[in-house]
């Protein structure tokens, strides 16, 4: 019950944040991350959107891939959101520039479903890993400046994308690791 929920846990405190904001700030509220300013923002920005179309744009991206995750276990999205924070307190440290909303938190799912395949070689993981290439590919141009429209943070994107490559690298399973426990005892491993 926890991995379905979960997703919609984190969601609703985007929902709530620009609820707020909407209702009593007029859209002023944001959280967002900024170089220079308080760290709290790191931890803040994803929950911060510029108004309901950013929401609902990156909300409709954020629950697929996150229940996708969540099919490897709660470790491994948990991992990601690790991998997510980790880039996310490099760049407001070190590079000017702000941003907010889930899509650095997206670009880190999408990091970790498309190489995860490819680190493990088991048939459910690769498949996964394509699935996602043909269906999600189509937002990998907003990893680069040149080719994300303006007002948008391709920094943020390709930090959150970063984090889901570390977040893979980190949690993939080979013959190795096979005295890891698994996510979910006793249940049938469909990624063997």
């Amino acid at each position: 019950m926890l991995p379905v929920v979960l997703p919609l846990l984190l969601l609703s405190l985007a929902w709530l944040q620009e609820l707020v904001d909407q209702l009593f700030f007029a859209g002023r509220w944001a959280l967002p991350m900024v170089h220079g300013g308080p760290v709290w923002g790191v931890f803040t920005a994803p929950f911060s959107h510029g108004d309901w179309n950013h929401l609902i744009s990156n909300s409709l991206w954020f629950l697929p891939l996150s229940w996708l995750v969540l099919l490897r276990g709660v470790r491994d999205y948990i991992a990601v959101w690790i991998g997510v924070y980790a880039m996310a307190f490099l760049v407001w440290w070190l590079l000017p520039g702000a941003s907010h909303g889930l899509s650095g938190v997206v670009y880190g799912l999408l990091g970790y479903l498309l190489l995860i395949g490819w680190l493990e070689r088991r048939p459910f993981s690769v498949l996964l890993s394509i699935g996602c290439m043909v269906v999600y590919g189509g937002l990998l141009p907003s990893l680069l400046p040149f080719l994300t429209p303006p007002g948008v943070s391709w920094i943020g994107h390709s930090s959150g994308f970063i984090g889901g490559v570390l977040a893979a690298w980190s949690t993939a399973r080979n013959e190795k690791t096979q005295s890891m426990p698994r996510p979910q005892q006793g249940a049938r491993n469909l990624w063997d």
